[in-house]
């Protein structure tokens, strides 16, 4: 299997001046790249006779004839894969089964992440070594040192990105996976805000602690915000502003690595005591655009956990099954199969006709009565084979 590790880098000030050179220079061409994929499409849509449809092949060609002097002061390869990275974009735009279906945008500077790729990095005596720049002299560049061991002696595609003021590789490397022990057991995952249901019980993925994170994070936003509407664009330029975002942003990675952490956990568990496991087909996007309940489902990383489970699911040797996303899994009895219907319905407030609340479900068939979640579980579990 080829897995992925994610290494924090040690970086001087002459390095960092030259990553952040690159990490423009990558925003650009995708940027420069894009738009000219557009003009190409929409004069191909005028003229389709003398104007071919763009491609990655036409695109790069476009942008290698009309660079500019100070591009070649910076990594040919930069461009190369940013424009292959574009392609491959607007090759998932038109298959909307991909998770991060959407089509392609601009790139920011004001992206709490920027980054580049390239092809052309070692690794020598445990560090990563990259392409010298031809403007840097050999005694002022050097071998990017982390703060954990490589996992491995070679790599071919390396992304480096800068997040929250340090610097970070993706390294590829393969490694041999046995599959786990059969167990014969079959389980189903229901998510939900704050916490997924699942056979065993219930897993809380809104714990005290993020709370009281998430707390702190919108003190801070506030405060960021009161200065920016104070004093214009000179708030950023005070050490105060800039303390202020340190610590917005050191509470950003602690959410990140609590979240991450409970999932990594809660996965690995799932594939070593069982060997079917039953999750839905959610469209998150689609759900996140409804605004009831978007920021809940955003903290409580549903695409995030299909992503691990799927890709475990695939190491171990473990099945995974999708319930279609019109399976009423909420709405239908667990005992006799009955779905409810209209004003019957179960929504985030309960339902009105009956008086019932969000978390109950009784059915006005055969009288059946169980917490929502559990009765969504187990019509979930009846798909397992």
């Amino acid at each position: 299997m080829i897995k992925t590790q994610v290494v924090k880098l040690k970086v001087n000030k002459t390095m960092r001046k030259h990553l952040d050179a690159l990490c423009d220079y990558r925003r650009y061409c995708w940027n420069k790249g894009l738009e000219t994929w557009q003009l190409m499409y929409e004069a191909h849509t005028l003229n389709k006779k003398d104007n071919p449809s763009p491609n990655e092949r036409r695109v790069r060609d476009e942008l290698v004839a009309n660079k500019a002097d100070w591009q070649y002061a910076l990594s040919a390869r930069c461009l190369q894969l940013a424009v292959k990275d574009l392609a491959n974009a607007w090759k998932n735009f038109f298959d909307k089964a991909q998770p991060d279906w959407g089509i392609p945008s601009f790139k920011s500077k004001k992206d709490p992440r920027q980054g580049f790729k390239t092809d052309r990095a070692k690794i020598v005596n445990g560090k990563l070594r990259l392409d010298k720049p031809r403007s840097v002299s050999k005694e002022n560049w050097f071998d990017l040192k982390s703060y954990e061991a490589l996992k491995m002696d070679e790599v071919k595609v390396v992304s480096i990105f800068k997040e929250k003021g340090s610097y970070y590789a993706a390294l590829p490397y393969e490694e041999e996976i046995s599959a786990k022990a059969k167990t014969q057991q079959k389980t189903a995952v229901d998510v939900n805000v704050g916490h997924f249901n699942y056979t065993e019980g219930q897993i809380n993925v809104l714990p005290a602690k993020l709370q009281k994170l998430y707390k702190r994070i919108k003190h801070y936003q506030r405060t960021l915000a009161v200065k920016r509407k104070v004093n214009g664009k000179l708030a950023i330029k005070s050490n105060n502003y800039y303390a202020v975002r340190t610590k917005l942003q050191r509470d950003y990675r602690k959410v990140a690595n609590i979240q991450n952490d409970l999932l990594q956990k809660f996965t690995t568990q799932l594939v070593n005591d069982y060997d079917q496991i039953v999750i839905e087909d959610l469209a998150v996007k689609e759900m996140m655009m409804t605004h009831v309940a978007s920021k809940g489902m955003q903290r409580s990383v549903f695409s995030k956990f299909r992503q691990i489970l799927t890709y475990k699911c695939a190491w171990y040797g473990k099945e995974l099954i999708l319930a279609d996303k019109t399976y009423p899994s909420t709405q239908r009895c667990a005992e006799c199969g009955y779905v409810k219907k209209g004003d019957e319905k179960i929504t985030l407030q309960g339902n009105q006709k009956h008086g019932t609340k969000h978390n109950e479900y009784i059915c006005y068939q055969c009288g059946y009565t169980n917490d929502r979640d559990e009765n969504a579980v187990l019509n979930l579990l009846a798909l397992a084979k």
